[in-house]
């Protein structure tokens, strides 16, 4: 193991901060997060690292931001506040989001590299793109800017 961190060991040390602050609200994020990582280290027999930890994170936070919307269709607001609210805990553990302009040169990069054109070139570009974007920017919308990118 390197100096450096573990996202999982981050996760633990500040489920221990959160404890010690009291802060109920945080805490009990972190805890999701936790069992998350414990279910997917007991279901698929594996330790997590980080690159399957940002993974689990982002899937995370899309689950949160899908339920947000919904609970917001739904006139719910107090609902959709406490998803947001996890989106916020979620997202700290998460690198910086880097912007459209930097997405949309990662796009241009990939997009020069490979060979297939037009809308065919999807399946591909976001290949080359997930591992480069994985927990620094929303999938979803990195498919509209790609989906943008081959129709025009």
């Amino acid at each position: 193991m390197s100096d450096e961190t573990t996202l999982v060991a981050t996760v633990k040390a500040e489920m221990k901060a959160a404890m010690r602050a009291k802060d109920k609200a945080r805490l009990g994020t972190i805890r999701l997060i936790q069992s998350e990582f414990k279910r997917v280290e007991v279901d698929e027999r594996i330790e997590i690292d980080d690159d399957r930890a940002l993974s689990i994170l982002d899937k995370m936070l899309k689950q949160r931001r899908d339920s947000a919307n919904q609970y917001r269709d739904a006139g719910r607001d107090e609902l959709a506040a406490v998803e947001d609210a996890e989106i916020v805990v979620i997202q700290s553990f998460l690198p910086e989001q880097l912007s459209v302009d930097d997405i949309t040169a990662l796009i241009d990069e990939a997009l020069a590299s490979i060979e297939a054109k037009g809308m065919a070139a999807m399946g591909p570009l976001m290949g080359q793109l997930k591992p480069k974007l994985q927990g620094r920017a929303d999938m979803a919308e990195v498919s509209k800017l790609v989906k943008a990118k081959l129709a025009g």
